[in-house]
Formats: structure tokens, sequence, C-alpha cells
């Protein structure tokens, strides 16, 4: 959730850099989508360094590499809160513990009341995908549609510059009231109400919201904005 209001923010700042630019030249847009892609990839870079530098987990240790000493010391130096290193350390005492293979996954996935499992868990977040990231990445579509991003400068790059901000704040706005509070209801209520009735209440609510904002989007734009306004914001919410 944060770091999609990230990206609006950034989108924001650098449209306001390039605001000279756009009004003298539309084309300066161009530089504006590829810095806010560019900046994406510092989170990644990010992670990806903090990655290869922090430890393997015992259970790595022990499962994938098969190093039983490493395995025992690292647990040991964890509880101990110590940088002490295990007097065994060195080439590491190896099991020959037997690696999974595609005849494992088949064999237990085979069977139906196992592979129904994956088969639903993979299919549902596929279809909650395709629903919930279009409408994300069609914000700007939407935000169209209800009349939020258009605006009547007589300016034809004026005017395209005021339509790309006020599309980034209200990516803003939606993002902090509904997928941020949305994420961080689940991070307070998960254990309690536990995971598999929030993503069955998750999905129902969705179900029925999707189909009442596409049988009635036409309706809702002409006639109700701030319903279609409260209805958009409850699918991000969800």
């Amino acid at each position: 959730g944060f770091g999609i209001l990230g990206s609006a923010i950034v989108a924001l700042v650098v449209l306001a850099a390039f605001r000279s630019a756009i009004i003298a030249d539309v084309s300066a847009v161009d530089y504006c989508w590829r810095i806010v892609l560019g900046c994406g990839a510092i989170p990644g870079i990010a992670a990806l360094y903090f990655r290869l530098t922090i430890p393997e987990t015992p259970r790595y240790t022990m499962d994938v590499e098969h190093d039983v000493n490493k395995a025992t010391s690292d647990v040991a130096n964890y509880l101990q809160k110590t940088d002490t290193t295990d007097e065994n350390d060195g080439p590491g005492n190896h099991v020959g513990v037997p690696k999974a293979s595609w005849s494992d996954f088949t064999s237990y996935f085979g069977k139906w009341k196992n592979g129904k499992v994956l088969l639903g868990t993979s299919m549902s977040w596929f279809a909650l995908d395709i629903a919930f990231y279009g409408i994300g990445l069609n914000n700007g579509i939407i935000l169209s549609a209800i009349g939020y991003a258009d605006t009547h400068d007589a300016d034809f790059n004026l005017r395209a510059y005021n339509s790309l901000k006020n599309m980034a704040l209200g990516n803003i706005i939606i993002t902090i009231m509904g997928t941020v509070p949305g994420y961080w209801v689940t991070v307070a209520f998960v254990d309690k109400w536990g995971r598999k009735p929030i993503q069955i209440m998750g999905f129902v609510v969705l179900t029925v919201l999707f189909i009442v904002m596409g049988a009635a989007f036409n309706p809702l734009k002409e006639h109700s904005i701030p319903a279609f306004i409260v209805l958009f914001t409850l699918l991000q919410v969800i």
C-alpha cells in the first residue's frame, strides 16, 4: 500500500518538476514517465542488495545446503545474540537429505484432495489479479470518466499537464482513502479473523462490488458521482 502511494507521489513530484518543460513542449511528458518508471527500480535494487548480503536462514542451510553444523551454529548465534562461531565451522557436516523432484510434486498434487487446494487458490488469485490490478492500471481512465481528470484550459500543453497532475492527485487520494487502510485493516485483524475467512470475505465482497460497478457504471457516472467514488474506494479497501 505504501509502495502504491509512493509511486503516485513520485509521479506528482516529477510532473511538478517538468511543469515548465511540458507547457513549452508536451513531448517532455516522455521524460516524466521514464523517470517515474526508473524510480520504481530503486526499491528493487535495495531489496536485492539486502537479499544478497543477509545470511541464509538455518532452515535453508539445513534443507538446501544440507550443512548441519552451520545450521546449528546459526541458530545458537541468533538465540544468544552473539557473533560467536561454532568450533566445527569448516567444510560442514553434510547429510544426505533427499531433494524434492517433479515426481514428488506430481504424486502429491496429482491427488484431487491436494490438487484442488492448489488449483482453487491459484485460479482465485489469477482472477483477482486480472480484475483488481486491471482496475488499478486504469485509474486514470476512471478518473477521466467521472470528470476528475478533465480540464478546460485553452492551451493544449497546459491542459495535458493539468490532466496528468489531476490523475496523480486522484491516485494519491484513492490510495489514502482505500488501498493503504485496506492493507492495514488486514494486518490488524488477520490473526483474529483467520486468513481463510478474510480471503473468502474479500472475494465475496469484491465479486458483489464488481458486478454492481460493471452493471451500473454509466448510470452511476451520469447520476451519482459520489456513489461511484464510494464504491470505487471500497474496491481498493477490500
